[in-house]
Formats: C-alpha cells, sequence, structure tokens
C-alpha cells in the first residue's frame, strides 16, 4: 500500500533486533511470505543484524542468518545492523554467505573491518554520525574509502545531526551529510564525489 502511495520511494523488509522481544516464529514465516510475494517491489532484506547492547545473542544470531538465507534465495542485498557485534557479524557470514552484498547500516568500525565488508561486496553507510567532531575515529575511517563502497543515510527519524539535536531527523537533511563527507575529502570533486555516491546507492539496490 505504502508503494502504491508513494512509487518514487523504494523499501525493504526486514526483522530488526530492536523488536527481538517481540519476534516469534511466526514473524519469520510472515516476513517469507511477504517478501517472496512482494519481490518486485522490495529493493533489500533488512534491517537485520546483531546487536551486543540486546540480550539473547542465539536468538538474534537464528533470526539474522534465517534473513540472510532469504535474502540469497530472492538475490536481493541486505540492511545490516550492528552494535559491538562486527565480529559476531562475521561469523554470521562464515556460516552463511551474503551472495548480494548490501549495507552496513551507520557503520562505525576500524579501517581493517571496513575492509572486510567490502571484501564481502557490501557498501558502508555514512549518516549523521560523521556530523560530531567527536566522532573522529569514523570520520578518519571514512575519510580513507572511495566514494564507490559508500552510501549516505540519515536513519531518520532518528540520529539527529550535529546542530539539530532534540529535532526529528528527516531525508532532508542527506545534503548535510553530504557536505561533512566532501569536507572529509578535500581534495575531491565536489560534483564528481556526488555521481559517485549516487551510482553505489544505485549500484548495491538495483534502482
Amino acid at each position: 500500500e505504502f508503494k502504491a502511495t508513494y512509487p518514487q520511494v523504494s523499501i525493504a523488509a526486514g526483522l530488526h533486533p530492536y523488536f527481538l522481544a517481540q519476534h516469534q516464529q511466526s514473524h519469520l514465516e510472515s516476513l517469507y511470505n511477504f517478501a517472496k510475494t512482494n519481490k518486485t517491489q522490495l529493493v533489500a532484506i533488512g534491517e537485520c543484524g546483531l546487536d551486543r547492547s540486546i540480550s539473547n545473542l542465539e536468538k538474534q544470531t537464528f533470526l539474522f542468518e534465517q534473513q540472510i538465507a532469504l535474502a540469497n534465495e530472492l538475490e536481493l542485498p541486505l540492511i545490516v545492523h550492528h552494535r559491538q557485534s562486527h565480529d559476531l557479524i562475521a561469523q554470521s557470514f562464515k556460516r552463511c554467505r551474503p551472495k548480494n552484498g548490501g549495507v552496513i547500516h551507520a557503520f562505525s568500525g576500524s579501517i581493517q573491518q571496513a575492509q572486510y565488508y567490502i571484501k564481502m561486496d557490501f557498501k558502508l553507510g555514512v549518516g549523521g554520525v560523521i556530523t560530531y567532531e567527536r566522532a573522529a575515529k569514523t570520520r578518519a575511517v571514512v575519510a580513507k574509502l572511495e566514494p564507490q563502497h559508500l552510501v549516505l543515510e540519515t536513519d531518520s527519524p532518528s540520529m539527529p545531526l550535529n546542530g539539530y539535536q532534540g529535532e526529528i531527523n528527516t531525508p532532508l537533511h542527506i545534503p548535510n551529510v553530504f557536505n561533512t563527507l566532501h569536507s572529509l575529502k578535500p581534495n575531491s570533486d565536489k560534483y564528481r564525489l556526488a555521481e559517485q555516491l549516487y551510482d553505489s546507492c544505485s549500484e548495491v539496490f538495483c534502482i
């Protein structure tokens, strides 16, 4: 229904670990049925992933790997949530390797972790966190990465940008994220950078 009302918007479907306590086997089955029925309307499976701030990692891992398998079956990319869990995600990828890449949402990690995901054909999601100077590690890593490995995001309505704390975040702030990224890559041509980021997003989601 949402897609019919807003045809210009692309959608993904998944079981987020934030709602782990609510997830039942029936929800996984519903996701399977929904995704298979609406495959042509979906650009990805997710947001799904692993979060160490939420208990029951065994259940999280099961749901995550089932969604990887679903994405593989439908030949769709993944949108992956992480929180203090890069090592666990790598273990899941070893057991159930994603075949169509995807996006590591709100990436925050080392350059080595970034290179691992890139090797696995994933793009790294870059959002409002880079607008904060205190996020020095993430800013430094992003500055080193080629634009074709990045996608811009806002995580609306969460993750407000620097200067907009306390406000509801919206996709209208994508230009702010872009301008910050450009400032971290001072030798890049602004228009070429925009083209590369657009192409990166189009590539991963086939849009």
